[in-house]
């Protein structure tokens, strides 16, 4: 065969098996790598967390070809699992941990859930510059039924309980992937003393208000409290900023609202075996029947 000819049957067979062959690599491709691309997809419309449900409405896959995809993706580190059927993309700065930040998921997980929330307690403090050491598990508001926590070596969600709150004492922090509902400070000072053993105790409590205080407002912290219920945590409250912090403008319009309100002695730290006596000493009708140290 002619050199000439042979040069035309190579290009003729390459303009024929080429279309072939790249489309049968893409179809290889996206047959094993379609999870990745589904969350490269993702991080680029700036999010962070998607569920099963609608990873299979968006592809035409068996169940099990679904979770064969899934398993791959989360044995490279791409993908984590935090609550059946929901799922959050770990990203390459995050992959040595396995795990995000739950500030970047938390709203979409309990938009999962379907349940009203917020964060909470020491997390929440940590967006006033108040939580002193880093948290180690991730608090979060929310309504009954109860949900499990969320426990592993990477990861600890603790849910708390209240029948409601109010709107106003729940304010919305811009984060890279949205918005998170968060306690004001005001709500997060009463919610520490209420939820003061699922913290670390009163000690962690005091240490925490003494920065927290700086973000608070005494009229805003008053109407916060009427709100709140709880007569017994307001009283407890007002201690601690008033007879252990020494913040007393803050601690002044709590005690005007007692006034207006039936309230009775009450243990500093609540135990199941009262002391022989009741007596307070102090404006709070508070017993302190704990010393109280701070870190500060």
């Amino acid at each position: 065969m002619e050199l000439l000819e042979r040069i035309k049957f190579v290009d003729k067979y390459l303009v024929e098996i080429k279309p072939f062959y790249c489309l049968k690599t893409m179809t290889e491709h996206s047959k094993y790598n379609y999870v990745s691309d589904f969350t490269d997809e993702l991080r680029a419309k700036g999010r962070y967390a998607f569920t099963l449900p609608e990873l299979q409405n968006r592809f035409n896959v068996s169940d099990n070809a679904l979770s064969k995809a899934l398993q791959r993706a989360k044995q490279k580190k791409e993908i984590a699992i935090v609550r059946k059927e929901f799922y959050i993309v770990v990203t390459p700065e995050y992959r040595s941990r396995g795990i995000l930040p739950p500030v970047l998921f938390i709203a979409d997980l309990m938009s999962f859930l379907n349940r009203n929330y917020y964060t909470g307690l020491l997390n929440a403090a940590v967006f006033y510059g108040a939580a002193h050491q880093q948290p180690q598990e991730f608090f979060v508001i929310t309504t009954k039924p109860v949900l499990l926590p969320i426990k592993n070596n990477k990861l600890k969600i603790n849910f708390c309980y209240k029948r409601s709150w109010e709107k106003e004492d729940v304010i919305e922090r811009k984060t890279d992937t949205g918005y998170l509902k968060v306690s004001s400070a005001e709500l997060t000072a009463l919610d520490l003393v209420y939820y003061y053993d699922r913290i670390g105790g009163m000690n962690r409590v005091a240490t925490v208000l003494e920065e927290l205080a700086e973000n608070m407002k005494p009229e805003k912290l008053a109407a916060t409290a009427k709100r709140y219920g709880q007569i017994a945590t307001v009283q407890r409250l007002g201690f601690l900023l008033d007879e252990i912090i020494n913040k007393k403008a803050l601690a002044s319009p709590l005690l005007e609202y007692l006034k207006t309100v039936k309230h009775y002695p009450v243990l500093l730290r609540p135990q199941k075996e009262k002391p022989q006596t009741m007596v307070t000493g102090n404006n709070w009708k508070v017993v302190p029947n704990i010393e109280i140290e701070t870190d500060l």
